[in-house]
């Protein structure tokens, strides 16, 4: 799969993601370290890319827009130290893969996780 990490998410991530067989790009080493939540979502959508991200803005904008790309990892871990996003993201690889290849919202936490499948139909909200 491939990803871009947003620029709250940790550089060493990308490297696991790489070492585990996987493409990743980190916005701030593509000139994106300031752009809007908007031009991130294009950048991913043009290059087919997964955003995995810290932000709650990029489920909220992904579940009105009606579209089913790109799909969206969003962190939701007390623990934000590498290793810790890496083993939750692995953890939960056999039920999130798929998903996120048709265009899902994922969210891992401490816990749990969710899959909210795009596009969401505009008689939902991001809480149905």
């Amino acid at each position: 799969m491939r990803f871009l990490l947003d620029m709250n998410v940790p550089r060493e991530l990308g490297r696991r993601l790489i070492a585990a067989g996987h493409a990743c790009r980190h916005v701030g080493d593509i000139g994106l370290a300031q752009a809007s939540d908007v031009a991130i979502m294009e950048e991913a959508r043009s290059g087919g890319e997964t955003i995995v991200t810290h932000d709650l803005d990029f489920g909220h904008l992904l579940a009105f827009s009606g579209e089913a790309v790109p799909s969206v990892i969003i962190l939701r871990l007390r623990n934000a130290h590498p290793d810790n996003l890496f083993a939750t993201i692995v953890r939960t690889w056999p039920d999130i893969e798929e998903p996120l290849l048709e265009g899902a919202i994922v969210s891992l936490e401490d816990a749990a996780f969710r899959v909210r499948r795009l596009p969401i139909a505009r008689d939902e909200g991001p809480g149905d």
